[in-house]
């Protein structure tokens, strides 16, 4: 007999997140890197330079865990890091070539996992499932003080990012 939270949608969401991250971190260990680590280089792909602090609060994490794992990917040189001039307290972090060329190839690997996990899925059904999670996502968001907004929550321009792929 199944216990009765395995009927739950929170169940089928927590089971089909660890499914689809077990997938990406399959993926990620073929680029070197460690699940968490892709959030990090994509973060820093979409602006010339960030401060630890505000990679820290893009990711939702705390500045400890930032800084150990910018620490890591600098280590591999996928990341610099540099103190602001005039205040050696903040830090900056920018890509090396490494990264983005890193970068590049997670959007590729991502864009490839959606398809499997959207395989059987027609567009219109690949837009509901995108705007109901958005919406449960929002639903949380309300609920915890954890969550610091999300920018892109309601982002629904209609485009899927394998549109086409049907």
């Amino acid at each position: 007999m199944k216990h009765p939270v395995a009927k739950t949608v929170g169940w089928a969401l927590v089971h089909a997140a660890r499914l689809h991250r077990t997938r990406i971190g399959e993926r990620l260990t073929a680029l070197g890197l460690f699940p968490g680590q892709e959030q990090v280089l994509h973060a820093l792909s979409t602006v010339e330079t960030m401060t630890m602090g505000e990679l820290a609060y893009i990711l939702r994490v705390k500045p400890p865990t930032a800084s150990k794992t910018v620490a890591r990917l600098a280590a591999q040189g996928l990341v610099e890091r540099t103190a602001e001039p005039g205040d050696a307290r903040i830090v900056v972090v920018r890509l090396t070539q490494e990264g983005a060329n890193r970068a590049s190839a997670i959007d590729k690997l991502w864009v490839e996992v959606e398809n499997e996990l959207l395989e059987d899925f027609d567009n219109k059904e690949r837009k509901r499932l995108r705007k109901l999670l958005r919406r449960v996502a929002r639903n949380l968001a309300g609920a915890t003080a954890l969550d610091h907004g999300d920018d892109d929550v309601d982002d629904d321009d209609d485009n899927d990012i394998n549109e086409g792929a049907d």
